[in-house]
């Protein structure tokens, strides 16, 4: 079960966790190409994914659940700052409207307080910020991996998740589907990871392992154009609109 930041760690450090990461790197460029002077959040288990922002980045750094601890990070060498720190979910120790973008991955499966966790990541994103939320596919492959992270937790439909970030207040932008090789460690199909990563949109929707979901933060409701009720105002009748929500 991977219930600590260690298990997750040490899925990365294997070949087929090298392998993940590799094809997940590479879509998550597609969402964000440049990533120039802008401040950089990783949220649930990040790290494997954000070393390759540091360079362009103003600012890096990853939040873990308390409930699932953390270890340093980055350790390329022993003189690195530590850029993680350990936080309550519903309660993160960062400044609101701090954050540029947001890439949360292996969180939403594992949260016990959906709400208040997206509803901490609406406050800290700026107003133009992005999340990325990555999650397990329910009808894919992975969701049955269990000795794979994403075989653990709470797997989603698009759908699902696509509602929950929109009754928190973020406005759906786009959705993609990766991860479509077969959760097999066997040296062939693992080296096969791009040839099936290509293929997969195509042949293979239902079979991708994760869901992206990119959202941007919703500052303004949306306007009811009222039901049509009148009221008298100052001796004239007049349309009210009916209340949001």
């Amino acid at each position: 079960m991977y219930r600590s930041a260690y298990d997750l760690k040490a899925f990365y450090n294997g070949k087929a966790g090298r392998i993940v990461r590799r094809v997940m790197q590479e879509r998550i460029r597609e969402f964000w190409p440049d990533l120039r002077g802008l401040r950089v959040m990783g949220c649930g288990y990040a790290t494997p994914y954000l070393r390759m922002f540091m360079e362009e980045s103003e600012r890096v750094f990853a939040v873990m659940p308390a409930a699932r601890e953390a270890h340093h990070w980055p350790q390329a060498t022993p003189d690195e700052k530590n850029l993680v720190c350990l936080a309550e979910e519903s309660e993160l120790p960062i400044e609101t409207a701090s954050v540029d973008r947001v890439l949360m991955i292996h969180h939403l499966e594992f949260s016990e307080l959906m709400q208040p966790a997206l509803s901490e990541i609406w406050r800290v994103l700026k107003s133009n910020g992005r999340l990325l939320a990555i999650v397990p596919n329910r009808t894919g492959f992975w969701a049955h991996a269990d000795w794979s992270p994403l075989g653990h937790g709470t797997p989603y439909t698009a759908g699902q998740i696509c509602h929950y970030l929109r009754d928190n207040r973020f406005i759906h932008e786009r959705t993609e589907e990766a991860l479509f090789m077969p959760p097999i460690r066997f040296s062939p199909v693992l080296k096969s990871a791009g040839v099936f990563e290509s293929l997969g949109k195509s042949y293979l929707p239902f079979g991708a392992g994760v869901h992206m979901v990119e959202a941007s933060k919703q500052l303004y409701a949306h306007a009811d154009r009222g039901s049509g009720s009148r009221v008298h105002v100052r001796g004239r009748s007049v349309l009210v609109p009916k209340p949001v929500g």
